[in-house]
């Protein structure tokens, strides 16, 4: 029976069994014990599934998985230690010395400098294309060596909206798969596989754990994408694996072939793995998700239009404004909100900004975003330090820009708390 997705927030991923834990449990071990030899030589093998070393599969870490996958509506997930390292694993799965991705200039600073420097060092090179580009431009991008597009739903901290079907249209007249993070609507608000995306990923870390208790990430994969269709691009993918006894993963493991890849060898090799206990605090969250997420997007709303009338504000920007330039996209492609997240400026910049934001009693300042307490940063001087003044706006970053993330407190101490700290700048 299919469920709903508020449903699946509770109950998929994990059915106990006749006298079984209801809650599922933490498999907090190492190592999994079998009768013979040749048992667990098949599990190397990959000709037989099963537990054997929790690096590359653990019980806890695969109920959760499969959970995000049935919210995403994808065929194969598998979480990753961070949402740096999903990213990472999500292109490098599929990418190698001499390879090129057009990427989104209007994503998280941290996957920015990952791709432009880190990757770049391994040989990978990289177009950045602002979300705005003209279908004709964005075709112009793509090089024979192109093996990937990466984009984020929607922009952190930019908060721009992606046109997903106009990146999912060239990149699959280019023969490469589109890859979507989607940390900030999380598949309560948007479902990038029914618009032409291939594979998801998410920093758990934010709205899905929603309490900032455990770092996280994960990919996921709609099984829609042909591999073997275009298998001289993907040869990882399509040729024998020597190091596994000439698996080929996209004709071995159908759907599950990409995701294989990335546990078998990815995984493996690299070792970025989330805690059992990590993924138990994960579930708890996930739980609770599309409660969470309409009450953040709820008070965002009210914030946002609180602020949008204030005389000490310069701007707002958050796509649930009439007045926004990605309103439309948001209906689109965002019809039950955004995210809880707003960006904003203040009169007299950036110092005004410094004493607007120490001046907050209720909102902290910290380096997170995305969970239950309202909390907020200024990224051009934290997360997009690295950056230079041209690279800041080209990915939608303004040297004033204020990240507030609306918490599900009660919405009008939130802002009577903004009031209160406005007042003194």
């Amino acid at each position: 029976m299919a469920y709903k997705i508020n449903t699946n927030c509770v109950q998929a991923g994990y059915t106990p069994g006749n006298g079984e834990a209801r809650v599922l449990p933490i498999y907090q071990s190492t190592t999994f014990k079998y009768e013979s030899s040749e048992q667990m030589g098949r599990l190397f093998d990959l000709s037989e599934s099963g537990y054997f070393y929790t690096r590359l599969q653990n019980p806890t870490n695969d109920a959760v998985a499969a959970k995000i996958c049935a919210l995403e509506g994808g065929a194969a997930a598998m979480l990753t230690s961070s949402g740096q390292a999903a990213t990472f694993f999500s292109l490098f799965t599929i990418l190698g010395a001499g390879d090129h991705i057009v990427a989104s200039s209007a994503i998280y600073g941290g996957s920015f400098n990952l791709i432009a420097v880190t990757m770049k060092r391994m040989g990978i090179d990289a177009t950045f294309v602002h979300p705005d580009i003209t279908e004709e431009e964005l075709a112009a991008t793509f090089k024979p060596n192109t093996k990937a597009v990466f984009a984020e739903t929607l922009a952190n901290p930019a908060l721009i909206v992606l046109d997903i079907e106009k990146f999912s249209r060239q990149a699959h007249a280019h023969g490469v798969p589109l890859i979507i993070d989607n940390t900030f609507p999380t598949p309560i608000n948007c479902n990038p596989f029914k618009f032409g995306a291939d594979i998801v990923i998410h920093s758990t870390t934010k709205y899905m754990d929603g309490h900032a208790t455990a770092v996280g990430g994960c990919i996921v994969d709609s099984g829609n994408f042909d591999w073997l269709a275009h298998a001289d691009k993907y040869p990882g993918l399509c040729t024998p694996d020597d190091s596994y006894h000439g698996v080929t993963y996209a004709k071995d493991f159908g759907k599950g072939g990409y995701i294989t890849k990335a546990t078998a060898q990815l995984m493996r090799d690299l070792g970025s793995i989330q805690s059992p206990q990590n993924a138990f605090l994960l579930n708890l969250g996930l739980e609770t998700l599309h409660l969470r997420v309409k009450r953040h997007c709820e008070n965002a709303q009210a914030v946002a239009e609180y602020l949008e009338a204030s005389d000490k504000v310069t701007w707002v920007n958050y796509p649930g404004l009439e007045s926004n330039k990605y309103h439309a996209l948001a209906e689109k492609y965002l019809p039950n909100g955004s995210s809880g997240v707003i960006s904003f400026g203040v009169k007299g910049r950036r110092a005004a900004a410094t004493k607007f934001m120490d001046s907050l009693k209720l909102g902290a300042i910290v380096t997170h975003v995305a969970d239950a307490r309202t909390c907020l940063l200024h990224p051009a001087s934290t997360t997009h330090r690295q950056m230079t003044d041209e690279q800041l706006v080209e990915a939608g970053v303004l040297p004033d820009l204020i990240r507030l993330s609306v918490g599900i407190e009660d919405v009008s101490d939130i802002i009577a708390d903004l009031e209160q700290a406005l007042a003194k700048m």
